[in-house]
């Protein structure tokens, strides 16, 4: 289950079918160093996402 704490990084390394809604949420820099150590929360927070309705998004 993908949380608010999940790792972007882990995230893609588990799950690369995810990519897509990480993309189509707003967040294009999925292959940048920093964002590989950044939880969901913290990007989403740096973007001006709702990481709940993304997080929803991911778990679907």
């Amino acid at each position: 289950m993908i949380e608010k704490t999940t790792k972007i990084g882990d995230l893609l390394e588990q799950f690369p079918d995810k990519a897509d809604i990480l993309l189509e949420a707003g967040m294009h820099c999925l292959g940048c160093p920093a964002s590989q150590g950044e939880t969901l929360e913290e990007a989403c927070a740096v973007h001006g996402i709702d990481v709940d309705e993304l997080i929803k998004k991911l778990n679907a």
